[in-house]
């Protein structure tokens, strides 16, 4: 679809018992609600451990691409190239398993909405990245590309209309370490889980660029997971095994959308900020947290949020020792807590909280955004 066709955008959420279980997805299908000819991109949460052998990415990206092949008329491994499938590991704490189905029609002419801005929704791929590129300048510069490639996709002209960029972003293994080097070429770290921080910090230098947040000067390889102070408000990336280039959704508003919701975003200073949210959902909105909890559970779709353990280990000036936690990596610890605290805001655990926030928001803190239908 063009982004300048006027579109009709919606979300839905379906919880589901394992990373391979569409059973909800399939009773929406059945009911009428979603049209699997219709999605255009899936946020899952599976539960996995977030690393590097998460498999339950792979799985649940597998799963999706077999579903939607005979809906959509191709081949499984098709359907990548027609819908973003950006699947995010970790439910640790009460945050829940589930996916964000996100679904795009032309609009008909008495569903545009003259006058006032709704979502829009727009996708882009990135090429396969060389392993010795993952990372580096490269992927930065690509990121970057595809997120203006998804805003004219969405139909959005300006960067401020956009709210949340989610990335997907491929990983080193040691095969692929073994490549480069066999090949002569060195990699930007050698350890596999390390490389999933380089691969988001890339990517998320990328998206800061692409909506002017970031000087393109600075964005240099010395920059990436070095220069705390180049950050995007707005960039979400997730790493896996189960992709080599980047994949990029693009979520903002845009006048002449059709659809029923609206999307906003804000910061999270560090892991217990609810502020920036409670302004959010008061201004944005209209929704006053403390009063409105019923009309925030009717009208909530999902909340998106980034979560890092504070990279100088304190929070408000105490000690943490989320990085000193040899059995337990810290995006672990930062994704239950930042699910925690959210959750308490809007009363909903089903909510999609990525780990891992280099460059993406300022250090410690992240992104959060919200999806609400209009009243």
């Amino acid at each position: 679809m063009s982004g300048t066709v006027p579109q009709h955008v919606d979300a839905h959420v379906v919880p589901c018992r394992g990373p391979g279980d569409l059973s909800g997805v399939q009773a929406l299908v059945e009911a009428g609600t979603l049209d699997p000819r219709h999605i255009v991109a899936v946020m899952g949460k599976t539960e996995g451990n977030g690393c590097v052998n998460d498999h339950t990415r792979d799985f649940a990206a597998m799963a999706w691409c077999h579903y939607l092949a005979p809906h959509r008329g191709c081949t499984p491994q098709a359907v990548h190239a027609q819908v973003a499938l950006v699947m995010s590991g970790g439910t640790e704490g009460v945050l829940s398993p589930h996916f964000t189905v996100f679904t795009r029609r032309a609009a008909l002419p008495h569903e545009v909405v003259e006058g006032e801005k709704r979502l829009v929704v727009g996708i882009a791929h990135t090429r396969d990245f060389a392993p010795e590129e993952m990372g580096r300048q490269a992927q930065i510069a690509a990121t970057a590309e595809a997120v203006q490639a998804a805003m004219r996709d969405a139909g959005i002209d300006s960067a401020a209309d956009v709210h949340f960029v989610q990335v997907k972003c491929p990983l080193l293994t040691s095969a692929k370490v073994d490549d480069a080097l066999g090949r002569g070429q060195d990699t930007v770290t050698r350890d596999t889980y390390e490389s999933m921080g380089y691969s988001r910090a890339a990517s998320a230098l990328g998206v800061g660029v692409a909506l002017g947040e970031i000087d393109p000067a600075r964005a240099t390889d010395a920059a990436v997971l070095h220069d705390l102070s180049l950050h995007s408000a707005r960039a979400s990336v997730s790493a896996g095994i189960e992709l080599e280039g980047n994949v990029v959704i693009v979520l903002g508003e845009a006048a002449g959308s059709a659809s029923p919701l609206r999307i906003g975003h804000a910061l999270m200073r560090d892991a217990v900020d609810t502020a920036g949210l409670r302004t959010l959902l008061r201004e944005h909105f209209g929704l006053d947290p403390e009063a409105d909890a019923a009309l925030i559970a009717q009208r909530l779709v999902n909340l998106l949020a980034k979560a890092e353990a504070s990279p100088d280990g304190r929070v408000r000036e105490a000690r943490h020792t989320m990085l000193n936690d040899s059995d337990i990596h810290s995006t672990r610890h930062a994704r239950a807590a930042v699910g925690a605290v959210l959750a308490s805001v809007v009363g909903r655990t089903a909510l999609y909280v990525s780990g891992g926030a280099e460059h993406q928001g300022p250090p410690g803190g992240g992104p959060v955004a919200a999806l609400v239908r209009v009243a």
